[in-house]
């Protein structure tokens, strides 16, 4: 049973936080979702910095609890999701100060698979704030809205009775999103699985299509070969999904060694670029043919292979990190994937990358955060800040005036 923080705010102060959000969703501090505002790792509205400060300033820092989760920025609360011995936590913290403004927690026992032990119990999924809304996927595939102001729970949805495993074998990892009034959520377990629509104020199910389990990445939404798409990589194969009915458009086998499916792919025009485990770099140009649609391979980039990083696309540049030379960033042009830099290697076995206001943010599983020049001619390295004592797994949220990091367990906010 969910138990309510004593101190959840009333009436009134449900108002005017639903204000706040009303007045703020387009700030550049709205961080809304998995890799940001449009789910791609680009920070819109940014101010470029003329310097770097030499060293980040705390504000505040909190334990949270364990997890993987990317944390969330709305107007003036930061959103986390993580794992308290045998239940899930949902909390929203003030980011002025890092007070808890309110917190639910549900029993979510889960067995860890041996091979995961290094990354613990989760939650690996980033919450989602829309409309007064908070959605969660837990690590075993709980499926959670509530109230953003209170906190409030307004409907749960697990789906044992549907499929007789409800995470893939590490656990649960793809973040939902929300498109056109539909929430969408990949769910199940190895090889049997769901891309399900589901009404956001209800929970409601608007269209489902069955298939291959989840893979580790998440699913994003764009106008391709004018059609509205969800494009997703599963288990087994990329695909693109018709966003308003979820029929099936096209799709390409993709499978990694040990069912590691776990980079999002991106979205640059008419191109999805899309990797994996010991696979090139690649992009397919989407194209209307008489039969329906096919993915048209554009071009590969052997010299780069993603593992678990997404990379990010911005202008026609291709930032990400090859698991190859023990972690190389690297940046591609994305018209043509000619390799325009490669960074040194050993920089590190994970990233989160972040690109925006002229900078390329990445921060490393050891707790670096490098910032670097966007248009340089190489990797220019800015600035790099050690920002945790414990291992960052979690995206980090960049906002104008600094970033929220979360650690192993804990959640800090620190300034430039």
């Amino acid at each position: 049973m969910a138990i309510a923080n004593p101190r959840t705010p009333g009436p009134a102060a449900r108002l005017v936080f639903l204000a706040s959000l009303l007045s703020v969703s387009a700030a550049a501090a709205d961080f809304p979702q998995w890799r940001g505002p449009s789910r791609d790792g680009v920070i819109t509205g940014l101010a470029p910095r003329a310097t770097w400060p030499d060293s980040l300033k705390p504000a505040w820092k909190v334990t949270v609890g364990v997890g993987h989760s990317s944390p969330v920025v709305v107007g003036d609360r930061v959103f986390q999701f993580s794992r308290i011995d045998d239940s899930e936590v949902v909390q929203a913290l003030a980011l002025a100060s890092g007070k808890s403004v309110w917190r639910q927690s549900y029993p979510a026992p889960y067995t860890l698979n041996m091979a995961a032990m290094s990354h613990g119990k989760g939650p690996k999924s980033t919450p989602l704030v829309e409309d007064g809304r908070v959605f969660t996927l837990g690590i075993s595939g709980i499926l959670s809205a509530f109230d953003a102001a209170s906190g409030r729970v307004l409907w749960r949805k697990e789906f044992g009775s549907q499929f007789k495993e409800t995470s893939p074998l590490y656990g649960v990892a793809t973040s939902p999103i929300i498109d056109q009034g539909r929430l969408l959520v990949y769910v199940g377990g190895s090889a049997n699985g769901a891309l399900v629509a589901f009404a956001p104020a209800t929970g409601a199910v608007l269209w489902t299509t069955k298939g291959d389990g989840p893979g580790y990445a998440s699913p994003v939404v764009a106008d391709l070969a004018g059609v509205r798409q969800v494009v997703t990589i599963t288990d087994a194969n990329l695909e693109g999904l018709s966003a308003d009915k979820g029929e099936l458009l096209w799709k390409l086998p993709f499978t990694t060694d040990y069912t590691q499916n776990a980079v999002t792919p991106v979205v640059s025009g008419d191109l999805v670029i899309y990797t994996g485990l010991e696979h090139a770099v690649r992009a397919v140009r989407i194209v209307k043919t008489g039969a329906g649609f096919a993915a048209q391979p554009v071009w590969e980039n052997p010299e780069v292979a993603g593992y678990m990083s997404s990379p990010v696309v911005t202008g026609n540049r291709v930032y990400g990190l090859s698991h190859r030379k023990k972690g190389q960033i690297f940046c591609l042009d994305a018209l043509t994937g000619k390799t325009l830099w490669l960074s040194e290697g050993r920089q590190g076995e994970n990233a989160a990358l972040l690109a925006g206001g002229g900078a390329l943010f990445v921060l490393t599983t050891d707790a670096e955060l490098l910032v670097a020049k966007q248009d340089g001619a190489s990797f220019t390295v800015l600035k790099r800040y050690t920002v945790a004592p414990s291992p960052t797994w979690a995206h980090p949220v960049v906002l104008g005036d600094g970033v929220v990091v979360k650690d192993s367990d804990s959640l800090a906010f620190l300034k430039f």
